[in-house]
């Protein structure tokens, strides 16, 4: 638990109490960090919690599942509290954004016509774009805008796939609400993308109305690869996915066998079967962290802090996206050669990213202003 007050985040306050938190991942010569929008710097305690797992485990071996699928709650209750879910059984323990699509379509059990962006992360596109090879799904791709979602839903639809913010630029879409509402209306479930919006933006998915959501720890909420999460509304908990295992039976440590198999109640039955147990263990620390903070408070420090590194850079001549409350967490430089434009970068010492012709800076609570000003100057000298 930390105790940050209730004045607004300044540099001061978060040298005295939160980098300490982080000595780990800001261990002296470490370089500048502005690729925060894909890995996440972990707080210290995650490891401490990983190795208390273990410890676990050489200690009590096949006890040790106790603490471990008690991690694990605690996981889904912390999840759902960030995304505005109802209960923590509605969030579903999923090792990568795709695997928690996967389950989805796969409650399917014949050809359904699904209506996706152009603009999906390649974890829900290849997914896609493989079912429709299979012949599992009729695909149409769309602008990531929701007019064009809307019209596509003519003259069928079965499942909507989007994003709410855009991996690419980082744009926030605008009418969520309504194609969700379009959607479920003409039959539609909708699946909304909010790995970019987790952590960042504040989210209500029960407000929303989601059917489905995929996101995941290993961004904004300091996670690692691994800890990702499939949100399923309540009234489709009764849904039937091929993606399942012994850990959806009705009690499984019974070894029952009755025929038909019987499901778990409520959201644990899209469980799968024996889970990891390490990921839900080293995203604990970094989901508290968030939720201790508070997402509308970090929002505040971050939107006016992307707004005076956009100043900095616009006093050296370069212009980026992205600084606005209209996006996320990063702001993007547009250029031919982005992605050599970052190893360029990372030769001086500032670690960024690019996709496409778009370079990704993004900064967070525990970067600097004289982080930043360097970061200007050798941009700038780059360019």
């Amino acid at each position: 638990m930390i105790d940050l007050g209730a004045a607004p985040l300044d540099e001061a306050l978060i040298a005295e109490r939160v980098r300490p938190l982080f000595s780990r991942a800001l261990a002296p010569g470490s370089p500048i960090y502005l690729a925060n929008h894909s890995l996440g710097r972990p707080p210290d305690r995650a490891a401490e919690d990983v190795a208390q797992a273990m410890e676990t485990w050489y200690r009590d071996m096949g006890e040790a599942w106790g603490p471990w699928l008690a991690a694990r709650e605690k996981f889904r209750a912390l999840t759902a509290q960030l995304v505005g879910a109802p209960g923590a059984d509605s969030i579903v323990p999923k090792t990568s954004a795709a695997q928690g699509l996967r389950a989805v379509l796969n409650t399917h059990d014949s050809r359904i016509r699904v209506v996706a962006t152009d603009a999906e992360f390649d974890s829900l596109d290849f997914v896609l774009r493989v079912y429709r090879e299979r012949g599992r799904i009729d695909l149409t791709m769309v602008p990531p805008r929701a007019e064009a979602l809307i019209a596509a839903l003519a003259p069928r639809c079965d499942l909507i796939v989007a994003s709410t913010v855009l991996f690419r630029s980082g744009e926030v879409v605008a009418g969520v609400d309504e194609v969700v509402r379009r959607g479920r209306a003409c039959g539609a479930k909708v699946l909304l993308d909010v790995y970019h919006h987790a952590g960042v933006l504040p989210l209500d998915l029960a407000a929303l109305d989601a059917d489905f959501a995929v996101g995941g720890s290993y961004k904004y909420t300091r996670g690692g690869p691994g800890a990702c999460w499939l949100y399923v509304h309540p009234r489709h908990h009764a849904l039937r996915t091929l993606d399942t295992g012994w850990f959806a039976k009705e009690a499984p440590f019974s070894y029952a066998r009755p025929d038909p198999p019987r499901f778990a109640s409520g959201g644990d039955a899209w469980l799968e079967s024996t889970p990891p147990v390490l990921a839900p263990v080293q995203a604990l620390a970094g989901l508290e962290f968030t939720l201790d903070v508070g997402v509308e408070r970090l929002r505040a420090f971050h939107l006016a802090q992307k707004q005076r590194f956009a100043a900095m850079l616009e006093d050296r001549g370069i212009r980026v996206e992205g600084a606005g409350p209209d996006y996320g967490a990063f702001v993007t430089f547009a250029h031919a050669k982005a992605p050599r434009l970052a190893e360029q970068l990372q030769q001086r010492g500032v670690k960024t990213d690019a996709r496409g012709d778009r370079l990704r800076l993004c900064a967070d609570l525990l970067n600097t202003e004289a982080e930043l000003g360097a970061t200007a100057d050798a941009l700038r000298a780059t360019t």
